[in-house]
């Protein structure tokens, strides 16, 4: 398995509608549980978690030409 750093570059929608939801929801506690434990390590994974679920594009996913899209 390799990893294309050209094609992280590319911003195209590859994390799917259920995972999106996993995203946001998860990376929503991390933030509120980073506020009470004062713990910068799970504000920094929050809001990446947030970020790609609201966007909908991983780096990591373009990166290693992986896609949790189901075709429509």
């Amino acid at each position: 398995m390799s990893f294309d750093f050209k094609r992280m570059m590319k911003f195209e929608h590859n994390v799917g509608e259920k995972e999106k939801k996993y995203r946001l929801y998860g990376g929503a506690a991390l933030l509120v549980i980073s506020i009470f434990t004062a713990q910068i390590l799970l504000l920094l994974v929050g809001l990446i978690m947030v970020a790609t679920g609201y966007s909908g594009w991983c780096p990591v996913y373009s990166g290693l030409n992986k896609s949790t899209l189901t075709p429509s």
